[in-house]
C-alpha cells in the first residue's frame, strides 16, 4: 500500500477511534484515555520537521472540533511532533535503525523497552501539557501528577493491545540499489 495513503488511513482510523470510542468510555475521573497522537509516533523517520508539525497540528486541531477545545489537542500534538525528532536521536544510534527502516515500532527500535520508553516519554509529555492547557492552573499538583501517570498508562496499555493486534510489517533497508 502506499505510503501516503496508509498514513492518510491510520489519521482517520485515529481520529474515529478516539472520538468514537475512547470519548465514550468513562472509566473514572482521573484516567484520559488518548490514542489519537500514536498516529505522530509512527510518522516515518525521515519526515521534515515542519511537515511533521503541520500534521501535528492538523490531526490536533481535528480533534478540538469534535471535542470544542480551544485548540487544547493541536498544542499538546505541536509539542510532541517537536520533541520527537530528539528523542528519537537520544533513543537510536546514528547509525541504527533509524537508517534501516522506515517508521518507529518496535522492531525498528530494537525491542519493546526502547519503544516504550519513546511512546512513554511523549504520551507523557502530552499528557502533562494537556492536563494542564485544561485546567490552566497547578493548584492541586498531586491530581494532576496523578492523572497524567494513570493517563499515561492506560494509553500506553492501548498501545501494545495496539501493536499486538495490528502488527506493522518493517521492511530492513540495505545500502544497495
Amino acid at each position: 500500500m502506499n505510503k501516503l495513503l496508509k498514513n492518510i488511513l491510520r489519521f482517520f482510523a485515529m481520529i474515529f477511534v478516539q472520538v468514537f470510542v475512547l470519548d465514550k468510555i468513562l472509566l473514572h475521573q482521573m484516567i484520559t484515555p488518548y490514542i489519537y497522537f500514536v498516529f505522530i509516533l509512527w510518522l516515518p523517520f525521515k519526515i521534515n520537521r515542519g511537515l511533521l508539525m503541520i500534521v501535528s497540528f492538523f490531526l490536533g486541531a481535528t480533534l478540538d472540533s469534535f471535542r470544542h477545545n480551544p485548540g487544547f489537542h493541536a498544542a499538546a500534538c505541536v509539542l510532541i511532533a517537536y520533541i520527537r525528532p530528539f528523542v528519537i536521536n537520544l533513543m537510536i544510534p546514528q547509525e541504527g535503525s533509524e537508517t534501516n527502516y522506515d517508521e518507529p515500532s518496535i522492531k525498528s527500535f530494537g525491542g519493546v523497552i526502547p519503544y516504550f520508553i519513546y511512546a512513554g516519554f511523549l504520551m507523557i509529555l502530552h499528557n502533562a501539557w494537556l492536563f494542564l492547557l485544561e485546567a490552566w492552573q497547578f493548584a492541586d499538583p498531586y491530581y494532576f501528577f496523578l492523572k497524567t501517570i494513570l493517563s499515561t498508562l492506560i494509553s500506553l496499555l492501548l498501545l501494545l493491545i495496539i501493536e499486538m493486534i495490528f502488527y506493522r510489517k518493517q521492511k530492513f533497508r540495505t545500502n544497495t540499489v
